[in-house]
């Protein structure tokens, strides 16, 4: 195989005369509907549900066949063109985000459910399969797939298997990587890969493990098999008030401490259950200073008596009042707020930004507090929405990207959440993924020794860094530029090894 092009080679060429070089090469690998370029055809790629940052590739490559995938792969690395993989855009850490002067991999055609296999249940499917499609495909076998994030209805699998998604069910039937037993796809340079397998264990290293959630930067993901679990007989859930926020926090604690592992244990602080319950009318209480959601599902008798006990858990910690779905449309009535969280803030506010850290259980108190404090310091709205049961936050800073101190102060209280997060024990991401978002805060968590770590690992997939580059890992550039502004702010990092100015 030809070594990729230099950098140097590139500056040799205008950004126009390297878009036409660039094109010319891929109109020989896919056919003319399959490859755009021009900047009205590009505009909708530029970014993913991070909109507040925002690059036009220079073209969008949408094969159709694993052979055309591999093409694209081999030209770009022979032409060492950046290659950004995207499915649905629906990421929310700017991972999708296109390289300028790079070409965005499409992979929205690879949509087909390739096989069901009821007995192992297993279901073998295309990376632009959508996540509830699973589901669906696998329900007439009593079967369905357990990882439900809340875009599940538009976000696919090649996209969770990068970000390693959850969802609110995440506490009892694990992330996308417990759900995952093989994935199949192309490196950098275009070599088909395939990590995992049908088998319970796979020999040698576990690499299966590794590349879900390496945001798209050790390999292109064309096809996954994920496991499939039997639909409950019965799920119930509970909808707890609270007049407290610490007693709601110490309420999710108390319930893990019991032993007991829920479905789904959410939590609502009161300015997002406004916002939903005036999107969806799910009979919140609005008076409520926070609302847990607290789910069992199982057989008919292993229902009644988890509900029991999380009643019991829920009141001696102060719940002010306890409403049992008695339907299966009541209780999706009661999820409905939560799985609407994100289109309900967009009603109220023209943009918003959402974290997704993670801390102990017993310091959600902790940070909804710091968040509260943090909302008076930059000036803006925050509404909170927690899987509470694993410690992964989602606060959405509200904020109108149309006005730049806005922006400017939406980044600031982000990185503040993020890094009060780490201070509490926590870590920058739970399920979003780093992207380009919280490149900041890895600074902040990790030494220069660890990231550096990390970009070997890059390295000994794809040693040119094509595949989504600038993201996910800082550099020590950047850590030391971070360290500049820290310091003239007049505060100090956490770990003494990083930089110092």
């Amino acid at each position: 195989m030809n070594a990729p092009a230099t950098l140097a080679q590139h500056d040799l060429l205008s950004k126009s005369e390297r878009q036409a070089q660039v094109v010319r090469a891929l109109q020989a690998d896919l056919p003319p509907h399959a490859l755009i370029w021009h900047a009205e055809d590009t505009t909708p790629y530029e970014c993913d549900g991070l909109t507040a940052y925002r690059a036009r590739p220079m073209a969008v490559a949408l094969p159709e066949t694993e052979a055309q995938v591999q093409a694209v792969l081999k030209t770009c690395h022979r032409l060492g063109v950046p290659v950004v993989a995207r499915g649905a855009g629906t990421g929310l850490s700017g991972g999708a985000m296109p390289d300028a002067m790079g070409v965005t991999l499409s992979l929205a055609k690879f949509n087909k459910i390739v096989a069901i296999d009821p007995v192992g249940r297993t279901a073998t499917v295309q990376c632009g399969v959508r996540n509830l499609a699973i589901s669906e495909a696998a329900a007439p076998y009593g079967l369905y797939y357990a990882p439900d994030p809340s875009s599940q209805i538009a976000c696919t699998i090649g996209g969770n298997v990068a970000e390693n998604s959850g969802g609110v069910h995440c506490l009892k039937y694990g992330l996308t990587l417990h759900n995952v037993l093989r994935v199949r796809g192309f490196m950098a340079d275009g070599e088909a890969v395939e990590f995992g397998g049908a088998a319970l264990d796979a020999p040698g290293l576990d690499l299966l493990a590794l590349v879900v959630g390496s945001e798209g930067m050790l390999a292109v993901t064309t096809e996954v098999l994920v496991k499939l679990v039997p639909k409950p007989q019965l799920a119930r859930c509970i909808m707890a008030s609270f007049d407290d926020v610490r007693k709601a926090g110490d309420a999710v604690a108390a319930v893990i401490a019991a032993g007991i592992i829920p479905a789904g244990l959410e939590m609502m602080d009161k300015p997002m259950t406004a916002a939903v319950e005036d999107f969806v009318r799910a009979g919140y209480d609005l008076s409520a200073a926070a609302i847990l959601l607290c789910e069992s599902d199982g057989t008919p008798e292993e229902v009644e008596e988890e509900i029991g006990r999380m009643s019991d858990v829920l009141r001696r910690c102060g719940a002010t009042a306890i409403a049992v779905s008695e339907s299966e449309d009541e209780r999706l009535k009661f999820w409905s707020g939560r799985k609407n969280a994100f289109p309900a803030s967009g009603r109220i506010s023209p943009d918003y930004m959402c974290l997704d850290s993670t801390i102990p259980r017993k310091r959600l108190a902790d940070i909804l507090l710091a968040i509260q404090q943090m909302e008076v310091k930059y000036n803006l709205r925050c509404c909170n929405v927690f899987h509470a049961g694993d410690g992964n936050l989602h606060p959405l800073v509200l904020f109108d990207a149309n006005d730049p101190d806005q922006l400017h102060r939406c980044e600031l209280f982000g990185a503040d959440i993020l890094e009060t997060s780490v201070a509490m024990g926590g870590t920058v991401s739970g399920e979003h993924g780093v992207g380009v978002e919280k490149l900041n805060s890895m600074c902040v968590q990790f030494t220069a020794a660890e990231n550096e770590a990390m970009f070997g690992v890059k390295r000994a997939f794809d040693p040119e860094g094509m595949l989504n580059p600038g993201k996910v890992i800082p550099t020590l550039q950047r850590c030391a530029e971070y360290g500049k502004q820290v310091f003239r702010a007049g505060k100090t990092l956490p770990f003494d090894d990083l930089p110092r100015f």
